[in-house]
């Protein structure tokens, strides 16, 4: 929004751009520092500056905020809670709040709640750690992140060690529908356990779109707050239990924190998986006057090509509108209306440290997989074996799980590098035996590996796929199958694979192999099992080119085919954009692999109509692609990074890096960083918003890789990043200090 005729000019050295927001206690401000760095900047309103109770309660925001910051709220950058109107700058970065996202689209999904539940459980976690309780738990003070949910606004929070809290002077402070019997009752009384009170209120609002205590005024919502059983109509059993205990009257008969977290993992199912951005850009990166790229444009609704207009979905492809780095002070005294909370924005790492905190214990390493084991199979190779190459990595938890041809899978400690175990699911004459792993996915304490074996050394395969424990490598369970129609994939919580005809794909747990549904694949057809967004895709080939391919939308539960979509032949499944599956038209025959391909257009999709739209890319590109942020990254063999975007065909940037011949770049959604790896290990990281090269590390491999290799990716690992090389070196280090040695 535009500044006022009477809005200040600058505060506190910082010139103010542009409005973000307003409320009952003061107005946000996207403000400017000297050096260029954008910041929200909350002034207060002239009236509560006289205030001394306000003043205080100003302070200790400040020190709530700066306890749990770098964690789960934008660092503070600067404050003066002593000025004339009192203000605070804190790091003014993009996101969404819950309260959007309910208002715009309805109740969340049982997999995208379990993403919220766990990820509030985990911050609330944090936050009670650091000593503070929040007491605003609310819809608006939850920012929706591309990697999950962020609490924010601590603008009524206190410590928890501090009893003598400002609401003795009898204010009530909250907003009522998320607020505990005992806020209305004894505020002196409020603790960490308020805060789970009000978890299970929004948690059931997040499932239903109604909370368990609404009623047409703040007065009647309080009393029943008090007074009444939840209305928790339309949340079902089990999670309808644990929301009932989280929302007791009394303090000490609610869960605590840690059996919720095994609660909400076990009744709400999972969603479907991805790497979530964990690395942090340098906070004080310039950001240009104006933005035309990923994140630029206040619009939540955009207009698609078939002429009606569709709200864009919470997906990882889904960039989110800017937003204010905090809240307003959510203090309520009751009267007419709900004061709401302006949205805040996503956490970084302080101004401080500039990059986030690796994990505790890690330290930079190098090593290679042919490590002698000290559990399982102590070689990676046997004696017979030909060249290394084309191995592929995965990170799970504080673990590094790799597997390639002829290299047995393998799990690494990620803090360390050291070889933890290496699997003897080979057969017993497998040094006269060519033996090729490919490591689909880690999930739920499983590492699933298909497993082709050439009894000559050529020929024909007997191929399989293995799960096995990620704590000891032993095997949990393994089926013989025929992929020659078929990728098997790990989708979310579920294994797909096939039978001996290679028709029937079967849905599997991971942690079991129990079979959840069967599905039969089109006859004559080679199918793909892209990740779009949460949903599950098939995308089929005819073997006769000259016919369109098909997707098929399955759903998760059963399998069951909830639509057909017709594709040409030469398209590949990207993800989601503007709420459409975008495809990439590959410039040849055959389907298009987002891995290296030559391309020149997009084509949008409708789910729900069929209806599609192309948008002609200003340029034929070549190279390796992925979509995320609304954005197209694409990484050339000579080394050099482009984004373009899906919308409108336009080149953003385009900036030449040294890692030669990448695979697929990492997006790191929350700091909108872009990092890659070439074939000999060196590594890049770009500003993803203009470009910039952040800095580029020399070659890690320890020989060169030859032929046609599967590329590697960058796998963010808390603060830090792991990286491999096709010939098995693997690599950690730290984006604050990428050169130190391993």
């Amino acid at each position: 929004m535009p500044l006022h005729k009477d809005d200040p000019k600058s505060v506190g050295g910082y010139k103010l751009v542009d409005r973000l927001g307003a409320g009952g206690m003061g107005i946000v401000y996207r403000g400017r520092s000297r050096s260029g760095r954008e910041v929200a900047v909350k002034v207060v309103h002239a009236q509560h500056a006289e205030d001394r109770v306000f003043r205080a309660r100003f302070r200790q925001e400040i020190d709530a905020v700066r306890k749990v910051s770098g964690a789960f709220t934008a660092p503070v950058v600067d404050a003066d809670p002593e000025a004339v109107r009192p203000w605070m700058a804190t790091q003014y970065v993009p996101g969404r709040s819950l309260a959007d996202r309910i208002r715009e689209r309805g109740a969340l999904r049982d997999t995208e709640l379990r993403q919220l539940a766990l990820g509030l459980v985990e911050a609330l976690r944090d936050i009670h750690r650091a000593g503070v309780v929040h007491r605003d738990l609310k819809p608006a003070n939850v920012l929706l992140a591309e990697d999950g949910p962020r609490v924010i606004d601590f603008g009524i929070s206190r410590a928890a060690e501090n009893h003598n809290t400002l609401t003795e002077t009898g204010q009530m402070i909250g907003t009522p529908p998320f607020m505990s019997p005992e806020q209305f009752t004894d505020a002196r009384t409020v603790g960490s356990a308020s805060d789970v009170f009000s978890l299970g209120a929004l948690l059931v609002f997040s499932a239903t779109g109604r909370g368990p205590f609404d009623a047409d005024s703040p007065y009647l919502t309080a009393f029943r707050v008090v007074h009444e059983a939840p209305v928790l109509d339309g949340v079902a059993q089990p999670l309808r239990a644990t929301l009932e205990r989280c929302l007791a009257k009394e303090a000490a008969d609610r869960p605590e924190l840690d059996q919720l977290a095994k609660e909400f993992a076990d009744v709400l199912p999972e969603p479907h998986p991805g790497d979530p951005a964990t690395v942090a850009l340098r906070a004080d990166a310039p950001r240009p006057a104006e933005e035309t790229h990923a994140g630029a444009g206040p619009a939540a609704t955009t207009k698609s090509g078939h002429g009606r207009r569709i709200r864009r979905p919470l997906l990882a492809a889904t960039v989110t509108v800017g937003v204010l780095a905090l809240g307003l002070l959510g203090c309520l005294q009751f009267g007419p209306g709900f004061p709401d909370t302006p949205r805040a924005a996503d956490p970084s790492p302080s101004a401080a440290s500039r990059w986030a905190t690796v994990p505790t214990g890690w330290q930079s390493w190098q090593t290679t997989l042919y490590e002698t084991a000290p559990r399982g199979e102590a070689k990676a190779l046997g004696e017979s074996s030909g060249a290394p190459g084309d191995t592929t990595c995965r990170r799970y938890e504080d673990a590094v799980y790799c597997a390639g041809n002829n290299v047995l899978p393998v799990r690494l400690d990620g803090r360390t590098g050291k070889t933890v175990w290496r699997s003897s699911i080979a057969s017993a004459d497998f040094a006269t035996r060519l033996n090729d792993f490919t490591l689909l996915g880690v999930r739920d304490g499983a590492v699933i590996v298909r497993q082709a074996v050439y009894p000559d050394g050529a020929g024909n395969s007997r191929v399989s796929v293995v799960a096995l424990d990620a704590d000891s490598g032993e095997q949990l369970w393994a089926r013989k199958v025929n992929d020659t129609s078929v990728d098997l994939v790990v989708s979310g919580d579920l294994v797909l694979t096939t039978d001996a005809g290679g028709r029937l794909v079967t849905a599997r747990d991971p942690r079991t192999g129990a079979d959840r549904w069967t599905v039969q694949m089109p006859a004559d057809n080679y199918c793909m099992f892209p990740t779009a967004g949460s949903g599950l895709y098939a995308h089929c080939f005819p073997g006769d080119e000259t016919r369109a391919a098909e997707v098929l939308e399955l759903n998760r539960a059963d399998g069951s085919v909830v639509r057909r979509l017709k594709t040409p032949y030469t398209s590949g499944l990207l993800g989601v954009v503007d709420g459409r599956l975008a495809f990439v038209i590959g410039g040849t025959t055959g389907p298009a692999r987002p891995e290296d391909l030559k391309f020149g257009k997009i084509l949008l999709t409708d789910p729900d109509t069929g209806a599609g739209t192309t948008t002609k890319l200003s340029k034929t590109y070549e190279g390796s692609v992925t979509l995320a942020a609304d954005t197209l990254w694409i990484t050339g063999a000579d080394g050099q990074v482009t984004a373009a975007s899906p919308l409108t065909g336009k080149q953003l940037w385009q900036t030449r890096t040294g890692a030669e011949g990448s695979g697929q770049p990492t997006y790191d959604a929350r700091t909108r960083t872009l990092y890659l790896v070439s074939t000999s290990g060196r590594v890049a990281a770009l500003d993803a918003r203009v470009g910039t090269l952040l800095w580029e590390t020399g070659a890690h491999a320890e020989q060169l890789a030859s032929g046609d290799v599967i590329k590697s990716q960058v796998l963010p690992y808390g603060g830090a990043l792991i990286a491999g090389t096709p010939d098995g070196t693997v690599f950690s280090l730290d984006p604050a200090h990428p050169g130190a040695p391993g």
